[in-house]
């Protein structure tokens, strides 16, 4: 089990292959999960923006899915001293005892990609990094509309129920079938698959086996649509009579982009969120303010502009 992942960033170490010296700054980042694709994005934005900091350690850890674990985690950052905390939260709801916990102890906290529960009135002394949601479902259920004419069945993918960006996705979704010109959509089911692709694949094949007739799969996510493309195919379903739509523009999805299976996706740039989010952090430990809310726009992608995303 990777309990604790430690990253120190020293060049001039490096350079001559010995051991790190002494670090003047040391910031904590608890991830929800190493194993998730896109959050590997994230992090590794997080380590690109530290690398350029010889005096950084980055000690990360894997929250592992579990709130409690990260809550933990948490603690002991904030025990150990550090000088900022970055956290990609399990549970947006789960928030305000971390939030307490690094205010009392003024200890500048940065939440990435996220929400937390707490983001619509940030305390003093702590961010949010992130995506606006409502552009990202928005702009995914558009672009099916476009394709399907307005009209059509829906399927939905969702993330898990606690989730917030699966939440404002879902309900993005809905308020644009609500709206013309897309009223002509209707949403026949929607079951949650948890960010996962294993189970996009699996939701999908009940859908087929129990028979029921769709135009379009939108996921809240690029994970849960390549496993929504792997069971149609694996089911025979001709692949141009169906449209497909997910979230994140994530590698593996343009890869199924391009082989003309994913049709519509949305940007969502985690490299940049990992970097600013570090960086805020960074900031606020040496004396500086920042915003609440630092936005990352999220892109829509679709084969014709798919290249610019590669």
């Amino acid at each position: 089990m990777r309990e604790l992942l430690k990253l120190t960033v020293c060049a001039a170490a490096l350079a001559l292959g010995a051991g790190a010296a002494q670090a003047e700054t040391r910031v904590g980042v608890s991830m929800t999960s190493f194993d998730n694709p896109f959050l590997t994005i994230l992090l590794n934005g997080i380590r690109a923006e530290g690398a350029k900091h010889s005096d950084l350690e980055l000690v990360v850890e894997d929250a592992q899915l579990d709130v409690a674990k990260q809550l933990n985690q948490v603690q002991n950052m904030v025990a150990n001293g550090v000088d900022a905390i970055v956290v990609n939260p399990v549970d947006g709801a789960a928030t305000p005892a971390m939030t307490a916990l690094a205010v009392e102890a003024g200890i500048p906290l940065v939440y990435v990609n996220h929400p937390p529960a707490e983001h619509a009135a940030m305390p003093a002394g702590t961010s949010f990094v992130g995506s606006n949601e409502i552009d990202s479902g928005t702009m995914q259920t558009k672009a099916v509309c476009e394709m399907l004419g307005g009209k059509g069945k829906v399927l939905v993918l969702m993330g898990p129920l606690e989730n917030e960006a699966s939440i404002i996705r879902t309900k993005d979704i809905e308020d644009v079938i609500a709206t013309e010109p897309c009223t002509g959509m209707e949403i026949i089911d929607k079951q949650v698959g948890n960010w996962n692709r294993t189970q996009g694949a699996d939701l999908t094949t009940n859908w087929l086996t129990s028979g029921v007739e769709f135009d379009a799969i939108i996921s809240n996510n690029d994970e849960m649509a390549i496993g929504a493309i792997q069971a149609l195919k694996g089911a025979g379903v001709d692949m141009g009579k169906v449209v497909v739509a997910g979230i994140d523009a994530t590698p593996d999805g343009l890869a199924v982009m391009e082989a003309g299976e994913l049709d519509v996706t949305v940007f969502q740039n985690a490299t940049k969120q990992g970097e600013v989010a570090l960086a805020t952090a960074l900031s606020m430990a040496a004396g500086e303010k920042a915003e609440g809310n630092i936005w990352i726009p999220f892109e829509p992608v679709t084969a014709a502009n798919m290249q610019d995303y590669k």
